[in-house]
């Protein structure tokens, strides 16, 4: 799916609107950069006049429609002055919340034709459109997307973790000779990648248990939700951001388990799964009116009919009588775990598309709760066994 064509005339004014390189590099090189030059007086503003004769005097290095934009966004300002932190956005590459007001306001002036409305896309455009509305909830930032995308890289992440995940599975599935609820079998946990509460010392245990799963039936569902949510959040917000929502699921499902459900083992994907799905759900809940997806309550009615499926096989698998006593069957909370994860640390991140999360009071909120959950999770796994005289299965 490369690089995709130009995009129509409408499009490509509002993604050059909202393009953050707003002059060329040399061109920006030999600007003046200090206040003074253009707030002599220190008053935190320009006016919208030199702004203007600036763009003028620099015209010849600078693309047309690229000024055109930029007078737009001076004429946009009534009062006659800009203030002088907006320009300093404007002319580096920096996207920060005053720069997104400035480029609203121009491109206001600019067009209004949605995204939606453009005609004569090839597929890979489509696509890549329908991404878009599928994942995010402002036409700015679906603009944005489109007009920069170009599928370098690919959503590797979330391929290839469900490429391991399947591969491991049919492994086990011919070492074991067992593909339907392989967790029954009595060499199941044998493995080194599962978590067991004997072994937690053995800390890769509490990620490399989502390469294990309980038979085809849990495999298959979180396949399909890590693939029809987890590959699209990828694609638009990155492998860096989703694979951190992903993994923090993850780590907080197992910790979780070995704080409420201290016997019992864990595997499958369930903790990543639940965090990137819930996630969507709640970015969907708070931009309602913003998401443009079809079907969008079909769709939420869907993924949490599966994920309630797969949660309640998951209940049902750890109450139902164990194959290999005194070991009771794989827990459900590292689900729990991962919702947890999805509605705190996964909503910053799909809520702030191409903004620094260090930028964000409630992204440092989230770490810190994340954080504090961590070590107490790691405290409790040293000393909690002990202190409670815990009787534990044995070692498989």
């Amino acid at each position: 799916m490369g690089e995709h064509p130009s995009p129509g005339p409408a499009v490509a004014a509002c993604a050059e609107a909202e393009r953050i390189e707003e002059l060329e590099p040399e061109a920006e090189e030999r600007l003046p950069a200090a206040p003074e030059d253009f707030d002599p007086g220190s008053t935190g503003y320009i006016s919208t006049g030199k702004f203007r004769s600036l763009l003028e005097s620099h015209s010849s290095k600078l693309d047309p429609h690229k000024k055109e934009v930029l007078l737009a966004l001076a004429d946009s300002h009534a009062d006659g002055q800009i203030c002088y932190q907006d320009f300093v956005n404007l002319m580096s590459n920096k996207r920060s919340n005053s720069f997104r007001q400035a480029i609203l306001q121009g491109n206001r002036r600019l067009s209004s034709k949605a995204l939606l409305e453009e005609k004569g896309l090839s597929l890979s455009q489509r696509l890549i459109r329908h991404v878009a509305y599928e994942t995010l909830p402002r036409e700015i930032d679906r603009k944005w997307y489109f007009d920069s995308y170009t599928c370098c890289p690919p959503p590797w992440f979330m391929i290839t973790v469900t490429l391991l995940e399947v591969a491991l599975f049919l492994y086990n599935g011919v070492l074991l000779n067992q593909f339907v609820l392989q967790v029954t079998h009595p060499r199941y946990l044998k493995n080194s990648l599962v978590y067991h509460p004997q072994l937690r010392a053995q800390a890769w245990r509490y990620v490399t248990y989502i390469f294990m799963h309980a038979g085809v039936e849990h495999l298959g569902l979180n396949v399909v939700l890590q693939l029809l949510v987890g590959v699209p959040l990828e694609m638009v917000h990155g492998a860096t951001r989703i694979g951190l929502v992903y993994v923090a699921g993850v780590v907080a499902g197992s910790l979780a388990v070995s704080v409420a459900d201290m016997t019992a083992p864990v595997v499958g994907s369930s903790g990543g799964v639940y965090a990137l799905v819930s996630a969507h759900l709640a970015n969907i809940v708070m931009n309602w009116s913003g998401m443009k997806c079809q079907f969008k309550l079909l769709r939420m009615a869907v993924a949490l009919i599966c994920m309630s499926m797969e949660f309640g096989r998951a209940v049902w698998l750890r109450f139902h009588p164990s194959a290999y006593p005194p070991c009771p069957h794989p827990s459900f909370v590292a689900h729990l775990g991962g919702v947890a994860v999805g509605i705190t640390l996964g909503v910053v991140v799909l809520r702030n598309y191409e903004q620094r999360l260090q930028d964000q009071s409630l992204w440092w909120i989230f770490v810190t709760m994340y954080t504090i959950f961590v070590l107490f999770a790691v405290f409790w796994n040293i000393f909690a066994y002990t202190l409670l005289d815990l009787k534990l299965p044995p070692p498989p």
